[in-house]
């Protein structure tokens, strides 16, 4: 059908945000003027054509079924007037997930800003086929990490995240806000986290072993408005932000501009550096009681019901030289088997303490899998980033998990060993890799459902509760994406695999399947235009642009059988007693050509 000026636009109040997002992004590709119901505006010229959004509680969460109508008797409905479209959804999130089908329905064209005509031939009419699609995501948690500490994004690029996100049907950002190189979000009682906090001298260049700066300061902060703004823009486009502020590890930021914060109490610069830093918090009541201070800004400025707190990498080199803290782990009771002071139980006591405040305001904490201990409240839920083992650990601890390897959905990873692969890090992941993807491997998942929780429900009280498989979550860091192109470089099209795992049924998609080639196909004659046309600088299948390249730039790029073969599920990531992968040999990795 054709879909023209004067079509009315009805829907039920509850899916109304949903609703109004596609209204305004149609209107705005196309040209048209879309007529809300219950509204006078344009009724003289009303072509008699509708789409309506309406609830419908029979269908499972998060789903909706999607008809396109054409004209009685005109089933090609080429050049018809008359027509209509119908969404029933389960609830909100399904209606935003039926106006992200409609989108795509309409072509590349509706990924545009503005109506354009194309060589003379007028303004590209916006055409729905006759279709019928029922439809409703695997996961509840289908997440995207975006790293605006280590560099930081200017708000309107952060917007265009959302928005891309969004298309892809993934529900929850995760803004990490606060680390080592930068703090990002002001906090009006301590002022310092941004006026010193959020500013570093120079930013290393390629891998931290090189040593190589550029001699550039860098910074940038969002204000409590700012970040109020992006909250509402996500919620809109049915996107939960989920802010991140990482303790009691990378912290350097906030310790330079509180010094009594950190462990040694000198002043110190916010670093510039990558990798995992020694330095991290003082565990005392003085250092909680400012991050609870902090969290209380956070959680009136983000409606969201979960708050990250990290809670990765954390060595305890510092505490252990520390008579002071290793007697506070004593009068703690934080003892080893030999009844000697431990005061690497300090890193999970004082991370239960600020989710225990998380939760006291009636939501919940959200934790990397390294804060797992004894002490976690039963509601913090757990992102299991070093392997999938520790989410499975978490589970069957009764933890709710989020899947998050890096060996798997690592996108600051490098996508190919092409030569010019720029600032090669990490695993190697391609398209079909991450597509690939099952967030809990069959040889884990014995006992478990990967959408429902245990297979037998919620256990007695005399047996052990076990968690729930919530989803899975690709992460951007963005110590080497260092603006929103080299941002989109590293995320697209591999995010758009990620996508489909998480909201599709779990299937064979292993690299040669019959669905992985189905995918690649489909990906690059349908999808990639449409990225094409939102201006969106992905890697192109075939390797990057010469523009792309960063030549003379060194990465490290890691082994990811070598890894496996000693660390298994459970992988080889983080801080370690014996190092973790910092005690891995070196990978030759010479300079890139000039491809000039």
């Amino acid at each position: 059908m054709l879909l023209e000026d004067g079509a009315r636009v009805g829907t039920d109040p509850v899916l109304r945000p949903a609703a109004r997002w596609w209204r305004h992004v149609t209107e705005e590709a196309f040209g048209l003027d879309l007529v809300p119901s219950g509204t006078d505006r344009g009724s003289d010229r009303s072509t008699g054509q509708h789409v309506d959004f309406a609830l419908a509680p029979d269908l499972p969460a998060g789903g909706y079924r999607l008809e396109v109508r054409p004209t009685a008797g005109r089933p090609e409905a080429v050049g018809s007037v008359a027509g209509s479209v119908r969404v029933d959804a389960a609830d909100l999130a399904g209606a935003h997930a039926a106006a992200q089908t409609l989108r795509q329905l309409a072509g590349p064209a509706a990924y545009r800003r503005a109506a354009a005509a194309y060589s003379g031939s007028g303004i590209a009419p916006l055409e729905l086929p006759a279709v019928r699609i029922e439809d409703h995501p695997r996961f509840e948690w289908r997440g995207v990490l975006l790293d605006v500490a280590r560099h930081f994004l200017p708000k309107h690029d952060v917007l265009r995240f959302i928005d891309l996100a969004a298309a892809h049907r993934l529900n929850v950002l995760q803004l990490h806000l606060t680390d080592d190189q930068g703090w990002r979000m002001q906090v009006h009682r301590y002022p310092e986290l941004t006026r010193t906090g959020a500013w570093r001298r120079e930013s290393t260049v390629g891998t931290w072993r090189t040593g190589s700066g550029d001699g550039r300061p860098h910074g940038g902060f969002y204000t409590q408005d700012d970040l109020r703004e992006i909250v509402a823009y996500a919620r809109d486009r049915g996107v939960t932000v989920v802010p991140e502020i990482d303790v009691p590890g990378h912290v350097e930021a906030a310790v330079a501009a509180y010094p009594e914060l950190g462990t040694r109490k000198d002043r110190q610069s916010v670093r510039t550096t990558w990798g995992i830093s020694q330095d991290v918090l003082d565990p005392s009541e003085g250092s909680l009681a400012f991050f609870r201070h902090v969290l209380d800004e956070v959680l009136d400025v983000f409606d969201t019901p979960w708050i990250g707190l990290g809670g990765d990498e954390v060595p305890p080199t510092l505490w252990r030289e520390s008579p002071r803290i290793v007697e506070r782990a004593r009068a703690l009771g934080l003892l080893a088997p030999d009844g000697a002071p431990d005061v690497t139980q300090l890193h999970g006591w004082f991370i239960a303490r600020l989710a225990e405040h998380v939760s006291a305001a009636g939501r919940r904490a959200v934790v990397w899998d390294e804060a797992m201990s004894p002490m976690l409240p039963r509601d913090v839920i757990v992102t299991s980033w070093r392997g999938y083992a520790q989410g499975a650990a978490a589970l069957e601890a009764g933890y709710d998990v989020v899947m998050a390897p890096e060996q798997a959905v690592y996108l600051d990873h490098r996508a190919s060993d092409h030569p010019l692969e720029p600032i090669p890090v990490g695993f190697l992941r391609t398209i079909e890799d991450v597509y690939a993807f099952d967030p809990l491997p069959a040889p884990l998942s014995a006992g478990f459902s990967p959408v429902q929780g245990p297979r037998t429900g919620r256990k007695s009280s005399t047996q052990r509760t076990v968690g729930r498989l919530l989803g899975a979550q690709a992460q951007v860091w963005s110590e080497h994406l260092d603006g929103a192109r080299r941002v989109d470089y590293a995320t697209y099209p591999r995010l758009a695999a990620f996508a489909e795992v998480v909201w599709s049924p779990r299937a064979d998609r292993e690299p040669g399947s019959a669905a992985s080639k189905e995918f690649l196909e489909r990906l690059e004659r349908r999808h990639l235009p449409r990225l094409d046309a939102y201006g969106v600088e992905y890697r192109p299948v075939a390797g990057p642009h010469p523009w792309q390249t960063r030549p003379g730039v060194q990465g490290h790029p890691r082994d990811l059988a070598a890894e496996t073969a000693v660390g298994g599920w459970a992988g080889l990531g983080g801080w370690r007693e014996d190092g973790g992968v910092e005690n891995l040999p070196e990978q030759d990795h010479p300079a890139q050509p000039d491809p000039g």
